[in-house]
């Protein structure tokens, strides 16, 4: 069985609603036809009925057991107004720009549904950047207690590889943070341990990534990541984490023995992380497009509540993937 039917089994275990506020793309529509027909978790839709329906009928799928919600006919409009204005006044939302935000950003409305717990996640990114998305998470649930930066992983599943958890990664931070401190690559391994421990179930073993293996080169973005593992190890003792490594030194055992004789991490590491998002974002896509790999992501972590992004070149399968992660993420967070 694959990672993510394990996940998806996991989400039937205990269903959870997820928004989809997409409802004019395609992948989207689709996506929700597969979630309610494999039973991984119930789906709201937010958009005009009939536009969606429409869709769906040229699509030639079915949404049977989808509930649409439509700001403009809602019950609850005036409620998310208001919790919308309340949550949002000290930085100057009104009740009469609360409505107007509502009703014309179904990201918002999905947001606010999740404040509202009537729902329990929201999926969105596949026609949306990652700051659409994460602003209003931010903004209206924000960070979760005790959690310094949100931060952005990818799930990654690579088939027939022997390194790693028999395959299965995480790599962070490929979405969010374009040049994170060493204090704050510290806190996104701490973060990520968690996801990874989380998510898959498994002991992470975390790897800081550089071009340099424990002071073969000599630049400023190596002593980053030297600092950042140095704070890793004061800050969260409780981490298995080694840096500075490179990529073959982190996953390969026999490289491992040459570069980091006696390391912890060395050969092992299946949590991955990169010292800035040009890293991450060019490395997972390499290992997704020519390592046929399944990316899962970004999900995003620290937030209050699972809200999380898709990449713009995601499929269908993938917000299967991401929506089955972030209700088993919604499991865990009650």
């Amino acid at each position: 069985m694959s990672y993510i039917d394990v996940i998806k089994d996991k989400a039937r275990m205990d269903r959870k609603t997820i928004v989809l506020p997409e409802t004019t793309d395609k992948r989207t529509l689709i996506a929700a036809s597969h979630i309610i027909r494999e039973g991984i978790a119930d789906i709201i839709m937010i958009g005009n009925e009939e536009k969606i329906m429409d869709g769906a009928t040229w699509l030639e799928i079915e949404l049977d057991g989808v509930e649409i919600i439509n700001p403009e006919t809602s019950s609850k409009l005036d409620k998310y107004v208001d919790l919308l204005y309340e949550t949002r006044k000290s930085k100057g939302m009104t009740l009469e720009k609360a409505r107007e935000i509502l009703l014309s950003d179904y990201l918002t409305f999905g947001v606010i549904m999740v404040k509202a717990n009537d729902a329990d996640g929201m999926v969105a990114g596949a026609c949306h950047a990652t700051a659409d998305t994460l602003r209003p998470a931010l903004q209206i649930l924000k960070t979760a207690p005790g959690v310094k930066l949100v931060s952005g992983f990818f799930l990654m599943c690579v088939p027939d590889c022997e390194f790693g958890e028999n395959g299965t990664f995480l790599f962070a931070d490929c979405g969010l943070n374009q040049d994170p401190t060493a204090e704050e690559l510290a806190a996104i391994a701490d973060s990520s341990a968690k996801s990874f421990k989380s998510l898959v179930g498994k002991k992470p073993i975390i790897a800081m990534l550089s071009h340099s293996t424990r002071g073969s080169a000599k630049h400023e973005l190596v002593d980053k990541v030297v600092e950042a593992t140095k704070i890793a190890h004061e800050k969260y003792p409780h981490l298995t984490v080694d840096g500075e490594l490179q990529l073959d030194a982190a996953l390969v055992p026999q490289v491992a023995k040459s570069k980091a004789p006696g390391s912890d991490v060395a050969g092992k590491a299946n949590v991955l992380i990169f010292p800035n998002l040009d890293c991450g974002n060019i490395g997972y896509k390499l290992v997704q497009r020519l390592g046929k790999a399944e990316a899962y992501g970004p999900m995003l972590q620290g937030i209050a509540k699972p809200v999380n992004d898709l990449s713009r070149g995601c499929s269908w399968q993938d917000i299967v993937g991401v929506v089955a992660l972030t209700a088993v993420q919604a499991q865990l967070a009650y």
